[in-house]
């Protein structure tokens, strides 16, 4: 229940965050690809960034 409740706080903060227009998920690097017929997106700059942020946090809360 609660990895629940975090993804749901987690998509909460992503939307206010593109109210906001804070560039999560559209950061230079992030891999787009526009075919015919298809779009690929992979936001990896963005998963290495929330990965950094995560890891800090886990790491300060752990540190007690």
């Amino acid at each position: 229940m609660a990895a629940g409740f975090g993804l749901v706080v987690l998509g909460i903060l992503v939307m206010t965050a593109a109210k906001f227009n804070l560039p999560l998920g559209r950061l230079p690097g992030d891999f787009v690809s526009r075919g015919k017929n298809s779009v690929i997106y992979f936001p990896w700059v963005t998963c290495l960034l929330l990965s950094l942020l995560g890891t800090a946090l886990l790491w300060l809360i752990n540190r007690r």
